[in-house]
């Protein structure tokens, strides 16, 4: 029973999930909360065991909502009063077409602020241009009532597919500048070998074993740095056995690298963000990095 009243409680607020404030704490709260004004307080009738249960279920569902508003709404609890009011006015709403229309104004207004605004600054994140909320917002609301004294449907979605794909580009070339930059003056040092997908390599130690296939599972000892030397990752972090894994269920670089090392070599591998993890953030290593790794190869697993 317990928990089923925990699934419902998460689906009515949302899948939030409340923290457990103390007993003391509780206290001085309902201390400080306002109570509703008393039209809405009618007397409570409990003439069934099912309205026993609904009642304590009811305030069951509260647990944690006190903390949850404040972090999340910065809800003051001295106004619980307002809240208890506007709960109401939803449970108890008519089916008007305009307060129907008012309620779900106020919801996609939430959710717009707390998840598709953060988004789209993120979007545009570490870029020429950014978002600004008041503009958002009021192009938000001229779509919706059909308003194009500023600009027509189509010419906002192709204006912002255009500056959303210069942007990326910008993005892109600020980010991966210190990695490109690195690479070309790289290639010029004595020992280092480009093939025609950018990668860069210098054979430290020369192996006369296997070449693997991609499909080969393979162990190896390596070493990972960014180009400052930051190490992020090393075998000998995950104990003394060398790493095992196929050559082809690892980034780019490190599969073409591998497919031509015979077993025994011992290589250093510059590897290009193109040919590494792009975008994406891994682990401590951030969105277009080029990399470093010292990598020997052991074995071909049969």
């Amino acid at each position: 029973m317990k928990k089923r009243v925990f699934i419902i409680a998460l689906a009515l607020l949302a899948s939030a999930s409340f923290g457990t404030a103390d007993a003391a704490k509780k206290e001085k709260k309902k201390k400080e909360v306002k109570q509703p004004d008393t039209e809405l307080r009618l007397p409570v009738v409990l003439a069934s065991s099912s309205d026993s249960l609904s009642y304590a279920l009811g305030m069951t569902m509260t647990s944690g909502l006190l903390p949850y508003l404040q972090q999340q709404f910065k809800v003051d609890t001295a106004y619980m009063g307002d809240f208890v009011r506007g709960f109401n006015e939803t449970v108890n709403g008519s089916e008007d077409p305009r307060e129907v229309a008012l309620r779900a104004g106020r919801q996609i207004a939430e959710q717009l602020k707390q998840n598709m605004l953060p988004r789209a600054k993120a979007d545009f994140a570490d870029t020429p241009d950014s978002v600004v909320n008041a503009l958002l917002f009021r192009g938000f609301t001229d779509a919706l009532t059909a308003d194009t004294a500023v600009m027509k449907a189509a010419e906002a979605e192709n204006l912002f597919k255009t500056k959303q794909q210069l942007n990326q580009q910008a993005r892109v070339e600020r980010l991966s500048k210190p990695g490109r930059d690195f690479l070309a003056e790289n290639a010029k040092k004595e020992g280092i070998i480009v093939t025609p997908s950018g990668l860069q390599y210098k054979v430290l130690v020369k192996g006369e074993g296997d070449v693997p296939q991609a499909t080969d599972k393979v162990k190896v000892h390596y070493e990972g740095r960014l180009i400052d030397g930051t190490v992020f990752d090393a075998s000998s972090k995950h104990g003394t056995e060398p790493a095992t894994f196929r050559a082809d269920q690892v980034i780019r670089g490190w599969t073409e690298a591998l497919t031509m090392m015979p077993v025994g070599s011992k290589w250093q591998l510059f590897i290009p963000q193109e040919l590494a993890y792009g975008e994406r953030q891994a682990g401590n290593i951030p969105p277009y990095s080029a990399l470093i790794f010292d990598v020997e190869l052991v074995e071909i697993e049969k």
